[in-house]
């Protein structure tokens, strides 16, 4: 089964964004690139300050709604 990965990207405006990938180094040259989510395209240049492996694309959507619930200085941890 394919890798995939939980990320967490800082934006400009100091706000977090979650999201998932089975290619992260592309995703995020994506968020940069203005093709990515709408919510980072106003908000560029992001940095990805962590990440998590998981494995399958339904454990990674599960891990990444529920980063998305917690509040904003517990997201980190909870992929580290």
């Amino acid at each position: 089964m394919k890798e995939w990965r939980v990320y967490l990207l800082l934006c400009r405006d100091w706000t977090y964004y979650c999201g998932c990938t089975n290619d992260l180094e592309r995703r995020v040259k994506a968020h940069n690139a203005g093709k990515g989510a709408k919510f980072t395209r106003g908000r560029l240049p992001v940095i990805l300050i962590a990440s998590k492996a998981v494995v399958g694309r339904g454990d990674a959507l599960r891990l990444e709604a529920a980063v998305k619930r917690l509040p904003w200085d517990r997201k980190i941890a909870a992929l580290t």
